[in-house]
């Protein structure tokens, strides 16, 4: 007997295809019409660690092929992962990539904006991809196919790990686990262990810089000399990553190294001063979304204070504000948020930083350049006062019984109840 598939399946379907054919253009001209010396450079980057393994050459002395010739920056964990990349053809690992990230971005919409997606019923997965489609769209998931980018995972694993719901009976990992797995690949995760001490969650923190450290202390074992390498000299040097004042690294620092480039000392004590304001005021507002019950808004915060106070944030780091525009529009009901989230999509689709540099190359005011220049820096901090201003301050105004925490179980005894 042939069942036939139920109206939520059929739309479902639907807004699968709309995503996918969102992504034929995107992909047709990053992987087709693009040519093959810059095609996908940082997939290049993840392949070339993989084969220098397999062939014994010391990790963090390995180039990709001319004209890039970029270096490995990751921890060599994150090379151990990525061995499967050296199996086959590099066209064949980029387009598999580029599927993976695709599907990331579907299961990171349909995490990130559940209490949106829950008011359309079976129409659900129709507007999850209408959601994903307008994603693919914007300047941190285009860079990230355009460049073989592995943000669309890391995001993905931290949002999972924090936000993730578990069905009774169903098999729970330890929360804290993907977040230190995601860490000890790429190091900006460690973000969350930061908020976890700040926010009191002892147990998750254990388990998180627990599984971190495991898998590096094995990872030092079966490879110590790029280990070594790794933690005494190539993580100490931020050039390796490239440029840090160009347009593109969106973090405090590459602002005020764009906007204050005459004296490095002053700068660089400007820069520390910042992160100390920032990451106070952003691990402060995550430690309070924590205790309101809100983990998706966690993730966006954390991610937001991760890419303004790192040293290097490149415009594809920017994943995260898919997680950020779902928090910022909550279930659609109210104006603000959704003229925030507006906002901050057509930020993301205008692609502004490099907008801003077109203007300091015209006639505008060199201000309104330097301006959108740093755009996305510049959105994440007003992304964090309107989080704070949409869901603490609304919530401090509402009196509550009892605080509400995402885990009870998660917290001391003595905080409990």
């Amino acid at each position: 007997m042939i069942v036939a598939p139920s109206r939520a399946t059929l739309l479902r379907a639907l807004g699968v295809t709309i995503l996918v054919v969102t992504a034929i253009p995107v992909v047709r001209h990053y992987l087709i019409r693009y040519p093959v010396e810059i095609w996908q450079v940082d997939l290049e980057v993840y392949r070339e660690a993989a084969r220098a393994l397999v062939s014994g050459f010391p990790l963090y002395d390995v180039r990709t092929p001319p004209p890039q010739f970029l270096p490995f920056t990751y921890p060599p964990f994150a090379a151990l992962v990525g061995l499967p990349l050296a199996i086959g053809s590099f066209t064949a690992v980029g387009w598999a990539w580029t599927v993976l990230q695709l599907v990331l971005l579907w299961v990171t919409v349909g995490m990130a904006f559940r209490p949106f997606l829950d008011r359309f019923g079976d129409r659900r997965g129709l507007v999850q991809g209408l959601l994903a489609s307008c994603g693919v769209l914007t300047m941190p998931v285009l860079e990230g196919i355009r460049f073989g980018q592995v943000n669309a995972v890391v995001v993905a694993l931290c949002l999972a790990d924090v936000a993730r719901r578990v069905p009774e009976g169903g098999l729970r990992m330890p929360r804290g686990v993907l977040v230190g797995l995601a860490a000890a690949v790429k190091l900006t995760p460690a973000a969350f262990w930061v908020h976890w001490a700040v926010a009191r969650r002892w147990r998750t923190l254990a388990i998180s810089v627990g599984t971190a450290a495991g898998v590096t202390l094995v990872t030092a074992l079966l490879l110590p000399a790029a280990s070594a390498r790794f933690w005494t000299d190539a993580l100490l040097d931020p050039e390796r990553l490239g440029p840090n004042a160009g347009t593109s690294n969106q973090s405090l620092r590459g602002v005020l190294l764009r906007v204050w480039p005459g004296d490095p000392g002053l700068g660089t004590v400007l820069w520390l001063v910042l992160v100390v304001l920032v990451g106070g005021a952003g691990f402060w507002l995550s430690a309070r979304l924590d205790r309101l019950g809100e983990p998706v808004a966690v993730v966006a915060v954390v991610g937001l204070v991760a890419l303004l106070v790192s040293p290097v944030s490149w415009v594809h780091h920017y994943h995260w504000c898919v997680v950020v525009v779902a928090v910022l529009l909550g279930d659609g009901r109210r104006w603000q948020g959704v003229a925030a989230a507006t906002v901050l999509s057509a930020a993301l689709w205008a692609r502004l930083p490099w907008l801003g540099l077109s203007m300091l190359e015209g006639d505008l005011p060199r201000w309104i350049g330097r301006t959108a220049q740093n755009g996305f820096a510049l959105l994440a901090v007003a992304a964090l006062a309107m989080i704070w201003w949409l869901m603490v301050r609304t919530a401090e105004r509402q009196p509550r019984s009892c605080p509400v925490t995402t885990n009870e179980s998660d917290r001391p005894a003595w905080q409990r109840g």
